[in-house]
């Protein structure tokens, strides 16, 4: 899996929103929301070139940088890990400990009883 720091993904976040995009699209947008020094951004560009999560191509002088991994194949990898780290590998106290500590709104428990009808389902199809 890969190892991306809350920097990076900041990074990755803007990527996956609007891939190919320059270094300069990635600074500006980063900067709406935080104080980002450019370099620091090309910093963190390079690491995740390094890593194998972002390609990149020349054009021109600039550089167009594109994701090597999905946002959804990368949520599903370190959500699996964050569950095998904290929780033992079991969702359901995962489910627990954050229902307990935040306010879970009715389209929310509606949302994970379709989805736990839906895992039973499809469980049942496969036996």
């Amino acid at each position: 899996m890969l190892d991306i720091s809350n920097a990076e993904l900041d990074v990755m976040q803007v990527i996956w929103q609007q891939a190919p995009c320059t270094a300069a699209d990635v600074i500006s947008r980063l900067q709406q929301h935080k104080d980002w020094h450019e370099k620091t951004v090309k910093t963190l560009l390079n690491r995740l070139v390094s890593k194998g999560a972002l390609s990149y191509q020349k054009q021109g002088r600039a550089y167009l940088y594109s994701p090597c991994i999905a946002q959804q194949d990368y949520q599903q990898q370190a959500s699996g890990n964050f569950i095998d780290r904290l929780f033992a590998g079991r969702v359901a106290p995962l489910v627990a400990s954050f229902a307990r500590k935040h306010d879970v709104s009715a389209a929310d428990l509606a949302e994970l009883k379709q989805l736990v009808a839906d895992l039973e389902q499809e469980q049942q199809e496969d036996n």
